[in-house]
């Protein structure tokens, strides 16, 4: 039987996610989340399982509510990179998820690369 789209994603982002996790050598992971209507992301420390930075296109005063195009990955890439650097974090791993780095995830990573993040 052939998998279904769902299973096929599941199984990429685990591949994916357990690569990042051998080369993760104690760096905090930036986690995208791509909805139909949104997009969102989170600077997470799995050492201690917090959430240290997060940002989203349902956040009112970005003025993205309900979007999800290239303009509101670009913003939120750059309000995420603003946000790490006050909580002090430069260097992370990009963790794409199960998404395809093209289109939106890629102008999200690219918004917070420009914003100082290294990864």
């Amino acid at each position: 039987m052939a998998n279904s789209k769902r299973q096929l994603f599941l199984k990429r982002r685990m591949r994916v996610r357990n690569k990042l996790r051998k080369m993760a050598n104690g760096r905090p992971r930036l986690s995208i989340h791509r909805s139909s209507k949104n997009i969102s992301v989170q600077l997470i420390d799995d050492q201690n399982g917090v959430t240290l930075a997060s940002a989203s296109s349902l956040e009112k005063d970005l003025g993205f509510v309900g979007k999800n195009n290239i303009e509101a990955a670009t913003k939120i890439g750059a309000v995420i990179a603003e946000r790490a650097q006050k909580a002090g974090i430069v260097d992370c791993y990009f963790d794409r998820g199960g998404f395809l780095f093209h289109g939106k995830v890629k102008a999200l990573a690219d918004a917070a690369r420009e914003g100082g993040m290294k990864f």
